[in-house]
C-alpha cells in the first residue's frame, strides 16, 4: 500500500511546487487540489468571496474519494486543508497518510502570491486563509524558506 500525501498550506506557500517534486522524487503521481473545486468554488475566489465549509464539503469530499481510488498506489495531493475538520474529511478511511504543512509568514506568501500568473485565487484572500488555519500537530513542519530541495529531504527522513 503507498502512502497517501497532502501537501498543505495556505494559498501562496509552495504546494504544488512542492508536491510535483516530491512526486518526481518518490515517482508517484501528482494531484492538484484545486483541479477538484467546482465551477461555483472557482468563480466565488476569482470574485474575491473567500469560501466557508458549505463550499469546501463537497471539494474534500471528492479530493477524499479520489484518494481512497489511489490507496494501493499511493499519491501526492496540494491541498490547504485549512482546519481540523477539513484534514478529517479528507483522511476518511484512507490508511497510510502523510501530512505535510508548509508555512510561512503572511509577508512571505503575499510577496510569492503577487507574482503568481494565471490563478484564480487573487492576492487579497490570503488573510481569509491566514484566519482560517489550524496548525496541523501531526504533519511535517516545513519552512518555507528552505529550498524545494531541502524540503523534499526534510519529508522524506521524516
Amino acid at each position: 500500500m503507498g502512502n497517501i500525501y497532502f501537501i498543505t498550506g495556505v494559498s501562496g506557500s509552495g504546494k504544488s511546487t512542492v508536491g510535483k517534486a516530491l512526486a518526481n522524487y518518490l515517482n508517484i503521481s501528482f494531484y492538484d487540489g484545486d483541479d477538484f473545486h467546482p465551477q461555483n468554488n472557482i468563480q466565488k475566489m476569482a470574485q474575491g468571496i473567500a469560501l466557508n465549509d458549505e463550499d469546501r464539503s463537497p471539494w474534500l469530499k471528492a479530493i477524499n474519494e479520489f484518494c481512497l481510488k489511489r490507496n494501493k498506489e499511493g499519491c501526492i495531493i496540494a491541498c490547504s486543508a485549512l482546519k481540523k475538520s477539513y484534514r478529517e474529511i479528507l483522511s476518511v478511511n484512507l490508511e497510510n497518510v502523510v501530512w505535510v504543512s508548509l508555512n510561512g509568514s503572511y509577508d512571505q506568501i503575499w510577496d510569492r502570491m503577487l507574482q503568481r500568473k494565471d490563478h484564480f485565487m487573487p492576492a487579497e484572500l490570503l488573510q481569509s486563509q491566514f484566519d482560517a488555519w489550524e496548525t496541523n500537530e501531526g504533519a511535517i513542519q516545513i519552512d518555507i524558506s528552505l529550498t524545494p530541495e531541502e524540503i523534499i529531504r526534510k519529508i522524506v527522513n521524516t
